[in-house]
């Protein structure tokens, strides 16, 4: 079952269960996906690494939304963002632990040769494709200079 098919029956079962939260953030993601699927070039088709790759976009958006009404005084808007964040974030991959990442580029760095900071591109270029969806880009960068440092 495809990310897009999954979305569509977790719809019905928040229907069922009068989950207005969730019901309101799948239909969300829902829209962004037929936004997606209906793009020129897109070829009315959506693969679930596009789909996943929305999904963290929209979570990543949620938080940020979330930070910034926290920051305004307004709390109800934020634990409404947030509890919209939960929902997303279920469809994600588990995210692997800054130790998990450290090794990961360890591994790359060995595999590469990388010596110092000028080859801090490759080895990003490396550990963002490895890492997809399950690590955050400021998290990877921050572990490879300080091993590459």
């Amino acid at each position: 079952m495809t990310l897009f098919d999954q979305i569509n029956e977790d719809i019905k079962g928040a229907m069922k269960a009068r989950d207005k939260v969730r019901l309101e953030t799948l239909r969300n993601i829902k829209k962004v996906f037929l936004e997606a699927k209906t793009a020129p070039g897109a070829n009315d088709t959506l693969d679930d690494a596009a789909a996943l790759k929305i999904i963290q976009k929209l979570a990543k958006q949620g938080r940020e939304s979330a930070q910034t009404f926290a920051s305004n005084g307004r709390q109800d808007l934020a634990e409404a963002e947030t509890a919209q964040v939960k929902v997303i974030e279920e469809y994600l991959p588990q995210a692997l632990t800054e130790t998990e990442i450290s090794q990961i580029v360890k591994a790359i760095i060995a595999e590469t040769g990388a010596e110092g900071m000028k080859d801090m591109g490759k080895v990003m270029g490396l550990a963002s494709k490895q890492m997809a969806g399950r690590a955050d880009g400021r998290t990877i960068s921050a572990i490879v200079k300080q091993l590459l440092g």
